[in-house]
């Protein structure tokens, strides 16, 4: 099937971002006296906007985060990415291929704009995606698995969720485009294909993702 728009998710996807922000995340919220592993914040926060963080955390221990968790969080994370933040393997050029066959696309992410502008000035990523095809879970209130974030992208881009096709590595991600009425393609390099149970396909190297849509 041809679409007439690809919707990228960014950590992950198009920004080598998960392992950085996944171990401190753990690592914060271990230091805040919620134990944390690696694995642990993979399998319950991937995918997640802050606001699920949150929730999950009162939800399973009775206590707040601190009112400044965003703040160092996201200050912990952007110094990091400075330093060590990679584009996924591969990307530049599916979206050079997408970009001269006329393929219109966007990113839409559970991270902040400022999230995903960091990523994509550290990796050069930033010359793909100007503002107007940038699009946040900030925008909309709810994240993944909400699928209030690519409905909201697929609206402002002017096309039917129908015609959108979802590029995703996480299970929140799947079950939103799921849930958005959208054909999804889960990238396996981090996550196993089992745990994105719901994707229309899979695969495991950037570079397949344009003859999966048929460009």
């Amino acid at each position: 099937m041809s679409y007439d728009l690809v919707i990228f998710d960014n950590d992950g996807v198009l920004v080598d971002s998960e392992p950085i922000s996944n171990r401190l995340l753990a690592g914060y919220l271990t230091e805040l006296g919620h134990p944390t592993t690696y694995e642990e914040s993979l399998r319950d926060y991937m995918g997640s906007a802050m606001h699920r963080i949150h929730d999950l955390v009162e939800e399973r221990t009775g206590e707040k985060l601190p009112a400044d968790f965003d703040e160092i969080f996201h200050a912990r994370v952007f110094a990091a990415f400075e330093r060590d933040l990679e584009p996924v393997a591969g990307v530049g050029d599916v979206l050079e291929r997408l970009t001269e066959a006329g393929v219109r696309y966007c990113v839409a992410s559970s991270g902040s704009h400022e999230r995903i502008r960091v990523g994509h000035r550290t990796t050069g990523l930033a010359r793909w995606f100007p503002d107007e095809i940038v699009f946040s879970a900030d925008d909309v209130g709810r994240g993944k698995p909400a699928p209030d974030l690519f409905l909201h992208a697929a609206a402002r881009m002017g096309v039917e969720p129908g015609r959108c096709v979802v590029v995703e590595d996480s299970r929140l991600g799947v079950q939103a485009a799921n849930a958005a009425g959208m054909d999804v393609h889960a990238f396996t390099a981090m996550t196993p294909e089992e745990r994105l149970t719901g994707a229309n396909g899979y695969f495991a190297h950037m570079v397949d993702l344009p003859a999966i849509l048929g460009v």
